[in-house]
């Protein structure tokens, strides 16, 4: 395992922009508003290719032990807990506060090696800055500016030197057999609550407030002997709704968490039905492709009659993803994970499943034969001959001729067809129709001379018959 790493501060100091830096990543969400941070991140350290090592980046400890603020110092404390050296992040701008003394207090006790870091010294008396800061009595002490990468160099070097060959620190593998899940949904429809469910502890700050999670969390996971990789990611509101910057990028991130997952967990509120933005998430989710499966949490909650209305709304409401199985959840005790865990699989063997050129060419003929085109201004579309065009979502490629002429209830048919053919579930499937072009479409044919004498004497032959 790799050392790691963990930068704690707090809120505003650029810790976030010191992961990025060191990563070289924007994995980190970065703002000029305190307090966008707030679950642990992690990611790898490969400015020296030879001694890679782990990046915990922590939310800013505001002094607070209640509510949004104590949980994200929770995180922040057990990440320093857990790394093999601290950086102790503070702003070289504003100088040392009194929160800034209780976190060095508080880390003296954690028996941590700790590098004192003095940020944002671009623009600023570099020696002015460090002066500020002796008072704590640190040995190592690096004036550094993330944004510009002034000084990462010797700190890098540094770190280097007093981090252990051998560490603890939480990777992210690259293992092609981990299956990627992505947890997507409203903002408080218990994304946070059901990851932290899944993996058996509090890794990700859960909250009744809604907007809680602000940035997409990966965490590897290897459950009755499969390996996996959750995503949690921040809620998807109406465009009308967001207004902070900080929410747009968080919107964002969670738009790439689901182009980058092969399977997509949508989340719905049992209490509240399906929203008219629970439908647009799922349309964001059918726009990039992936394989789908609904988790309809809360359903503990509900009364027998209540469930029964809740049955009939969804079959009515998301009859346009009928094909994707519904799992019933409590995200907060834990039922109903083994079906989420089944749903997830088959909709993951779906959508990466291989299709032969044949197979698909013969369910295309059959399909054909069963219902074939409707005539349009007098000509018919003619399905020739098809082959697999890729996977996750498996993709159609249909070759003939007129196939502009095909109707959208015709392509569902053919869509719907496949599906129950091949027994796909949990996975859109997409078609591509190529027209073969006209070989003889810009050749003038020109005649010979004996073509020409020819048509001459026919010419001939019918005046003469007038």
């Amino acid at each position: 395992m790799l050392p790691s790493v963990a930068l704690v501060g707090r809120p505003n100091v650029g810790k976030s922009t010191l992961f990025n830096a060191l990563t070289r990543t924007r994995d980190a969400l970065v703002h000029d508003e305190p307090g966008v941070t707030r679950d642990r991140h992690y990611g790898v350290c490969r400015l020296d290719e030879a001694r890679p090592f782990v990046v915990i980046d922590t939310g800013g400890i505001a002094g607070q032990e209640e509510g949004l603020a104590g949980a994200t110092a929770r995180q922040s404390r057990a990440g320093a807990e857990e790394a093999d050296l601290v950086l102790f992040v503070v702003d070289g701008r504003e100088g040392a506060s009194a929160l800034d003394d209780e976190i060095l207090s508080w880390l003296r006790k954690t028996s941590r090696p700790v590098f004192l870091v003095v940020n944002k010294v671009d623009g600023v008396d570099a020696r002015a800055s460090l002066a500020e800061f002796s008072r704590y009595g640190f040995s190592d002490v690096f004036a550094v500016s993330s944004a510009h990468r002034q000084g990462i160099d010797d700190l890098l070097d540094a770190v280097l030197e007093k981090l252990p060959r051998e560490g603890a620190g939480e990777v992210l593998d690259d293992d092609p057999e981990r299956i990627r899940i992505a947890f997507v949904g409203r903002p408080n429809v218990g994304k946070s609550t059901l990851v932290n469910r899944i993996l058996g502890e509090e890794r990700m700050i859960a909250s009744d407030v809604p907007g809680t999670t602000r940035d997409s969390i990966a965490v590897d996971l290897e459950r009755d002997g499969r390996k996996y990789r959750l995503i949690d990611t921040a809620g998807i509101r109406r465009k009308s709704k967001v207004e902070e910057a900080v929410e747009k990028f968080s919107i964002v991130k969670t738009l790439q968490a689901i182009e980058q997952c092969q399977v997509a967990v949508v989340m719905l509120d049992a209490s509240e039905g399906v929203t008219e933005q629970d439908a647009s998430v799922l349309g964001a989710v059918l726009d990039a492709g992936r394989a789908l499966v609904i988790a309809v949490n809360k359903w503990d909650g509900l009364s027998e009659y209540q469930r029964q209305q809740n049955e009939a709304l969804l079959s009515r409401k998301l009859s346009f993803v009928s094909w994707a199985e519904a799992v019933r959840i409590s995200a907060k005790h834990g039922s109903g994970l083994r079906e989420l865990f089944k749903a997830v699989h088959r909709a993951y063997a779906s959508a990466t499943k291989q299709f032969s050129t044949a197979e698909v060419t013969k369910a295309l003929e059959i399909a054909y034969e069963a219902s074939p085109p409707p005539v349009v201004r007098g000509h018919v579309a003619k399905l020739r001959f098809a082959h697999p065009g890729g996977e996750n979502p498996p993709t159609i490629v249909v070759h003939g001729s007129r196939l502009r002429t095909l109707s959208e209830s015709y392509r569902r048919y053919l869509e719907n067809f496949f599906r129950k053919r091949f027994k796909l579930v949990g996975t859109p499937v997409r078609f591509v129709f190529k027209e073969g072009e006209n070989p003889y479409k810009d050749k003038k044919n020109v005649l010979t001379e004996r073509q020409v004498a020819k048509k001459k004497r026919l010419i001939r032959h019918v005046k003469r018959g007038k």
